[in-house]
């Protein structure tokens, strides 16, 4: 049977990793199948599109995951290959906890045939082996024989080949680079960022987040020898096809254990398994010392940290008060002094916010070392502690919001200040945090340093800003580099003229090995 594994577009940016479920399922399916691999966001499809697809590959079976803010889309999806007579199975955060709703148990429309709750590492072959007898239940959740849920140990961990794997659709250099890039150097003829995990689960229950509802509160890790062996075969990759790999750990606490993650750091670069890497790690986490020096000689590059405000009160009321507002600048300095830089995530439209929170925000950030700063909007996600405290008390004003996705937008009234005034503090953090005047700042505030690192957090931010700003098509681009002509020609003048008494043949090596862009996360 072939069978297609399929990922909508998150709704906001193309400019994105590949989702680990689909590499992770793909080597979980039973032999004598041909599973093929779909990204929305590297190869956009529409509803006839997709149909056409199945159709034309002769495909058996579709799996679809999807979060909340790619649900409508997933949902538009699955129902047109269904009308092609392919069953669906559905599965990830959203239809884990609305698993009604996919199943068109609650008085809509069915879009699946089946939903895989949780985890689905041990339900997927015995989904493939029912949907080859066409025998699919509606229902498959990870239970042990007494019923109870089961999570998986991630030891064995399944080995995904990714030596072999067709990645073509994500590759991160656009076409019209690649002559560019072929002069800077070798080794640019490919860009990507994987995802990997080395650990699943967190024990924190932030009330907004919807971690601790699917994966739990019991931390699980791979070993040590697992990660390093994907990281060598990802490595080994990058060099036969002379390009660039980096990885980003997925785990939602990269560090939760800070004593096994050093081991693993540790065990990284005694495998000489060292690649540019991206994790989520939290603040109060990154105090020691140590922990951050195995960080940054392991491949650490950037790390994403959830901030989500610099009001110890905004903190406490979504059950987040380990976050230290007193401790960001000295975090980030921290790491800045190993040359590993920060996304630094906010939250607007708290309980505690007034008007003016995107610049109190801002005037902090500016005093930071440079990094990524990103903002959006306190959202309910279903069955979160967030979505029932605000259905509880009347305060949802669109309690079915991912039927219509709405990038940016909020789904309930915030107490100090109206949705409008929500939503246009948001607009203003992204326009003072990556207009043509801050992009500059940030630039030149690495002056210190090799042209990489500066050339580093410029693409970066160009990136990221395509987060909040349409960049998509040449017209947008265009603008974007008219914008950044004069930090543009000094980083270009700099490339090719050198700098001071600084040689330019080590300058330009230094250069271009540091420059590795992050991807935005998704939810």
């Amino acid at each position: 049977m072939r069978i297609l594994l399929y990922n909508p577009d998150n709704g906001v940016t193309r400019n994105f990793m590949p989702h680990l479920w689909m590499f992770l399922l793909q080597s979980l399916t039973p032999p004598g199948h041909e599973v093929l691999l779909i990204d929305g966001n590297a190869h956009p499809m529409d509803e006839a599109q997709i149909a056409q697809y199945v159709r034309d590959q002769n495909i058996g079976l579709v799996g679809i995951g999807a979060m909340t803010r790619m649900i409508a889309k997933a949902y538009r999806i699955a129902d047109a290959i269904r009308a092609t007579g392919v069953p669906v199975v559905m599965g990830g955060p959203h239809v884990t906890e609305l698993a009604d709703e996919a199943l068109g148990r609650d008085g809509g429309p069915r879009h699946a045939d089946a939903v895989a709750l949780g985890e689905a590492d041990a339900t997927w072959p015995q989904i493939v082996n029912d949907a080859v007898r066409g025998q699919l239940k509606e229902i498959y959740a990870p239970v042990d024989a007494a019923g109870k849920e089961s999570k998986p140990s991630l030891k064995p961990y399944p080995v995904i080949p990714w030596d072999k794997i067709d990645l073509t659709q994500f590759n991160l250099v656009p076409k019209v680079f690649f002559p560019l890039l072929k002069k800077v150097g070798e080794g640019w003829g490919t860009f990507r960022i994987v995802p990997v995990e080395s650990g699943r689960g967190c024990p924190y229950g932030c009330e907004f987040c919807t971690v601790t509802g699917f994966f739990g509160d019991s931390i699980r890790f791979r070993t040590n020898e697992s990660v390093v062996n994907e990281l060598l075969l990802l490595k080994a990759r990058a060099r036969k096809e002379k390009g660039q790999i980096a990885v980003f750990f997925i785990d939602d606490n990269f560090a939760i254990n800070v004593k096994r993650t050093k081991s693993l750091l540790k065990d990284i670069i005694a495998a000489n398994a060292q690649v540019h890497w991206v994790a989520q790690i939290s603040a109060n986490l990154l105090r020691d010392e140590e922990l951050c020096d195995l960080i940054a000689a392991s491949g650490g590059k950037w790390v994403f940290i959830g901030m989500e405000s610099i009001d110890p009160t905004n903190l406490k009321d979504v059950n987040k008060g380990f976050n230290k507002p007193g401790e960001y600048a000295g975090v980030l300095e921290r790491l800045a002094k190993r040359n590993v830089y920060a996304i630094t995530s906010f939250i607007f439209g708290m309980d505690n916010d007034t008007v003016g929170v995107a610049e109190r925000t801002l005037s902090q950030v500016r005093t930071w070392p440079p990094g990524l700063p990103i903002f959006g909007l306190l959202t309910p996600l279903p069955a979160t502690p967030l979505y029932k405290r605000l259905e509880a008390t009347g305060r949802l004003t669109r309690p079915r919001h991912w039927q219509e996705f709405i990038p940016f937008a909020m789904a309930h009234t915030p107490l100090k200040m109206s949705i409008d005034e929500a939503h246009a503090e948001v607009k203003y953090g992204w326009s003072h945090a990556y207009g043509p005047e801050a992009i500059a700042q940030a630039v030149d505030s690495l002056g210190d340093q090799p042209l990489g690192y500066r050339v580093n957090i410029f693409l970066a931010r160009l990136c990221f800003r395509g987060i909040y700003f349409s960049m998509m098509g040449k017209l947008a681009w265009l603008k974007v580099v008219a914008q950044n002509r004069e930090t543009i020609f000094k980083l270009v003048k700099e490339a090719v003229f050198g700098r001071g008494t600084r040689p330019r043949s080590t300058h330009l090596e230094e250069t271009y090995e540091e420059v590795v862009v992050p991807v935005p996360a998704a939810e």
